[in-house]
């Protein structure tokens, strides 16, 4: 191929994989996400998301536990923007009690706002269809 058509490509490609973040993200955008989430979530949320062992028996310190990320869990069960917030300001107010005792940290100074959403859609692509399904009719109400 001569020079032009591999320019016309890379160029194509790149605005292809621009997005407003109101659409799904692409497969650059779930492989930044996937790549994230195991530099930064991995170590308590599980490699296979399958979060920590006993995840909803308070331990010694009265913390909980990192929750599953894959369907055994209730990431599913939250809306995005909350989900969003939590990764980016931690389990403070308005998302868990005053004075909750969590083990999250906040990724709001780490992450753009861009890079917490990849790591969103990866987490979500993860799940079965029947999930996906259920998320989206408790979303609704």
């Amino acid at each position: 191929m001569s020079l032009n058509i591999w320019y016309t490509l890379f160029l194509t490609a790149a605005i292809a994989g621009c997005n407003s973040g109101t659409s799904a993200p692409d497969a650059i955008g779930l492989m930044e996400g996937e790549a994230i989430y195991k530099a930064e979530c991995a170590s308590c949320h599980g490699a296979q998301l399958q979060g920590q062992p006993e995840w909803r028996t308070r331990r010694a310190d009265g913390k909980l536990p990192a929750p599953p990320h894959d369907a055994s869990g209730h990431t599913w069960h939250h809306a995005t923007e909350q989900l969003a917030a939590i990764v980016k300001f931690g389990m403070v107010p308005p998302h868990a009690p005053e004075g909750y005792l969590s083990d999250m940290p906040a990724f709001g100074r780490t992450l753009t706002d861009r890079q917490v959403n990849n790591v969103l859609a990866y987490i979500e692509s993860q799940w079965p269809p029947e999930i996906k399904a259920l998320r989206a009719k408790r979303l609704q109400k």
